[in-house]
């Protein structure tokens, strides 16, 4: 069983996840879909997994032509920066009952830098 929420604000930059819910069978390939909209003409779009009582996890960013996936998910997890460059969808292949999870979609101008503190931007 897969979970995972909906990131998003009425901005200029943006990401959604309308799905809450998601299910599926040992062995399939489960797609969560993630739209987002920005101004930037060169986004990262980034993947994280929150486990029940933990912290979310970095997965994965995808930027136009490239992108990377940290070591612990390689193989399996995948995302792919379509090229409307409108959606980046997180695909799961072999899914295990372990990977039920919270999974987040954001979006790299949502989060700035101060003095070493990161801070989620307002919505507006």
């Amino acid at each position: 069983l897969l979970f995972y929420s909906i990131l998003g604000c009425d901005s200029l930059d943006s990401v959604e996840q309308k799905t809450r819910v998601q299910t599926a069978v040992e062995g399939e390939t489960v797609t969560i879909n993630c739209t987002y909209s920005t101004t930037d003409s060169f986004p990262y779009l980034f993947w994280h997994q929150q486990e029940i009582n933990g912290y979310p996890r970095y997965m994965l960013k995808k930027f136009p032509g490239s992108g990377e996936v940290d070591k612990q998910f390689e193989g399996r997890f995948d995302a792919n920066l379509n090229t409307s460059r409108t959606s980046v969808p997180l695909t799961i292949k072999d899914v295990r009952v372990s990977d039920s999870a919270v999974y987040y979609c954001a979006l790299k101008p949502t989060v700035t830098e101060t003095h070493s503190t990161r801070i989620q931007k307002p919505c507006k």
